[in-house]
């Protein structure tokens, strides 16, 4: 009876401290933020899927909000001194989700045509490659640092996923049919597929430096 008790407490301790984690995660800003990310793809998938001009110009304003707040997340973690390891956990994964939801979209409903397919592809294989190696570097506690060419990878992936989003429709919509909407956006996801490509080979080789390391190696 004892053990049953004494079972029943510890369950009952573990519910109450899973439900103030979940309160604590879903109150902070910089999680909300994150999760927002995540939120937003249903919505992208429906206002892609009804193809009408306004339809478009709204997902590339709600892409445009949601890409805008893998920034602020990060910030307002930081100086408001939330940073969390259910954070740092969900933040790539919210960016891989939104990409590759947004780029799979565009391709499936024919809104790349096969020049913008081929950087499409390029950037999907870095996220899995990248992916891969932060699983095997956690598996042996080493980080994989963010440099500054990735960042501005993502900086002109996101715009070409926005300006992709939005097409010519939209720019017929503002009165702008002049404007060759996809043509610059296929160009801004070029160059984010060469950034890609940079900064993929600098992670993988970060990636086998530490796996062709000795067993008891300092690994910096």
């Amino acid at each position: 009876m004892r053990r049953i008790i004494r079972w029943r407490c510890n369950e009952w301790l573990t519910f109450r401290t899973l439900r103030s984690t979940l309160f604590s995660v879903l109150t902070d800003l910089p999680n909300v933020l994150t999760l927002s990310r995540i939120g937003a793809i249903p919505l992208l998938v429906v206002l892609v899927a009804v193809r009408v001009p306004a339809a478009d110009f709204v997902a590339c304003v709600v892409f445009s909000l949601a890409a805008l707040t893998d920034y602020f997340d990060g910030k307002l973690a930081r100086t408001r001194r939330q940073v969390s390891g259910f954070g740092r956990m969900l933040d790539p994964i919210a960016d891989k989700l939104l990409v590759g939801a947004t780029l799979m979209l565009l391709a499936g409903l024919g809104r790349l045509n096969a020049w913008g397919l081929y950087p499409a592809i390029v950037i999907m294989l870095r996220e899995i490659l990248v992916s891969g190696l932060r699983e095997y570097l956690a598996g042996i506690r080493i980080g994989l640092p963010v440099t500054r060419l990735a960042k501005w990878k993502t900086g002109f992936q996101m715009g070409a996923l926005g300006v992709l989003l939005a097409g010519d429709t939209s720019a017929a919509l503002l009165h702008l049919p002049w404007l060759p909407v996809r043509l610059i956006g296929e160009c801004m996801l070029w160059v984010a597929a060469l950034l890609t490509l940079v900064t993929g080979w600098d992670y993988l080789t970060a990636g086998l430096r530490h796996a062709a390391a000795p067993p008891g190696a300092v690994r910096e």
